[in-house]
């Protein structure tokens, strides 16, 4: 397979790295959830390209992440805004940083902490189910295959390609 082809994976990992997992394009976000919206800010921020910046907004943007609004007529300028959708990736950067912090961090610890507003506190992601707010581990968690995988087999479409992982559902 591709990686031009791995949108259309049955794969809602697959699915969501076509639209995130470009080089620069976490970074970005991260930017993004820090407060930077301006093209010029971006570009200071990452050393990145204009080519290659231009090419992951307008990526991000079409993808329905980010909205581009004019906040400046002559010449005209744009910012970038995160969408509802672009701001429901909020748990992944934190768990994302989280990661880093515990596995990768120097001796001079974490670079950002997170201060919760409403008490006050440093405060760390957690995943907990949604019923029994109990915490959440890969070994607590039994995967098992959705209704996208399972209208797919009732309709008999192939699956070949996409399920190279089934056998970790059977765990």
């Amino acid at each position: 397979m591709r990686w031009s082809e791995i949108d259309s994976q049955v794969c809602s990992v697959a699915r969501a790295l076509s639209v995130v997992g470009d080089n620069w394009t976490l970074l970005i976000l991260r930017d993004c959830f820090l407060g930077v919206s301006r093209f010029d800010q971006f570009q200071k921020s990452l050393g990145v390209t204009r080519h290659r910046l231009a090419d992951r907004l307008s990526k991000l943007v079409e993808s329905g992440v980010l909205e581009k609004k004019p906040y400046q007529e002559r010449p005209l300028r744009y910012e970038y805004k995160l969408t509802e959708m672009g701001k429901a990736l909020y748990p992944v950067m934190v768990g994302l940083a989280q990661w880093g912090d515990d596995w990768l961090a120097d001796k001079d610890g974490a670079p950002i902490v997170y201060k919760h507003k409403g008490c006050g506190k440093i405060t760390r992601l957690q995943l907990v189910c949604s019923d029994c707010g109990e915490p959440v581990t890969a070994r607590s968690i039994s995967p098992l295959l959705g209704p996208g995988v399972k209208r797919k087999l009732k309709r008999g479409e192939s699956l070949e390609g996409d399920m190279d992982q089934a056998p970790v559902l059977n765990r």
